[in-house]
């Protein structure tokens, strides 16, 4: 179900999932959908544009072709 509040971002791996988890569970947080899987749920409101955009390039480059 679309959730417009949260964005769902993928991560380099579970290490790195971890982390982010520990480091602000009021921006992070993870559902039984994600286990296993190398990526965080991300409550928009809870950050800033500036914040953000190396998040979303950090999960490009986790996706995108190495060209």
């Amino acid at each position: 179900m679309p959730q417009p509040k949260v964005l769902a971002l993928r991560v380099a791996s579970l290490m790195d999932k971890e982390f982010l988890l520990e480091l602000d569970p009021e921006k992070f947080f993870t559902e039984p959908h994600y286990n296993g899987y190398p990526a965080v749920l991300l409550r928009l409101k809870q950050v800033t544009v500036r914040e953000l955009r190396p998040l979303l390039t950090e999960a490009w480059r986790c996706v995108a072709q190495r060209k």
